[in-house]
């Protein structure tokens, strides 16, 4: 089995993360849980890695806030698109693409960071808890980890209300896999394991889309986004919806030494 390589579904790939109702959801609660933790940091410059990072959209906002921002994704096409947009911005940014699988960074290559972004990536790698350690390794004492992964368990209760009883039987496995479906969801107690494994402590917790994708398929039409944006902002770090969010965002702290 081989790591998911977007090249072919870029375009796709891209409009549904950040051009959706969803996309912005999942935008507003990681920045809502990565601002406190900047703010704490002060006023420095930063080195940031954001592994698997796309067309970068956190690079590029992380980037506009002076930080040097090293961006990393298997696919071609996807840096294709990172590079257009930094071109185009008014204000130049501090972010190096580098085109290669995360596996392939390396401290002696790349240094040492402050903070590792790694969003939506490790549900779709074969041997996720290894590629994570090996981020980890090239984390600073005291340094970020923003982990956002897709959640097993949110995928099974989602299942179990649409009525795909069958679905659920058979383990949440299909014949015939859709194309943006991740083929390795993960359980919150795992990677929380990881991280206790790894010694690094939980500064916060979310869950992303722990509403939107439970509502009615049909809406009235004056039906309002911004207070369901509202909604989840408010729920996401609460249980039981933490649990019930379709993806969940880890912030750790490295130890300090």
């Amino acid at each position: 089995m081989q790591d998911k390589n977007f090249d072919k579904l870029a375009q796709k790939f891209a409009k549904n993360i950040y051009g959706t109702p969803k996309g912005e959801i999942r935008a507003a609660v990681l920045w809502r849980d990565l601002a406190p933790a900047l703010a704490n940091i002060g006023e420095k410059k930063l080195r940031i890695l954001d592994a698997g990072g796309g067309f970068g959209y956190f690079s590029q906002k992380l980037a506009r806030l002076g930080h040097e921002v090293v961006l990393c994704d298997i696919s071609a096409e996807m840096l294709a698109q990172a590079k257009e947009q930094i071109e185009a911005s008014p204000t130049p940014l501090a972010i190096q693409l580098i085109h290669a699988p995360i596996q392939a960074l390396s401290v002696d290559n790349h240094g040492y960071f402050d903070i590792i972004l790694c969003h939506a990536v490790v549900e779709w790698l074969v041997d996720a808890k290894t590629t994570m350690a090996g981020l980890i390794s090239m984390l600073k004492p005291n340094g970020l980890f923003s982990l956002m992964f897709y959640n097993k368990e949110a995928m099974r209760f989602h299942a179990l209300v649409s009525g795909n009883f069958d679905y659920v039987a058979a383990d949440l496995k299909v014949r015939k896999k859709v194309k943006l479906t991740p083929t390795h969801p993960l359980y919150i107690q795992e990677v929380k394991g990881w991280f206790s494994d790894w010694h690094m402590s939980l500064i916060s917790q979310s869950g992303v889309r722990v509403i939107h994708d439970y509502l009615k398929k049909s809406q009235p039409a004056d039906f309002d986004y911004q207070k369901l944006l509202q909604m989840e902002l408010e729920y996401s770090q609460r249980e039981p919806y933490i649990s019930l969010g379709r993806y969940v965002h880890f912030l750790g702290q490295s130890p300090a030494v």
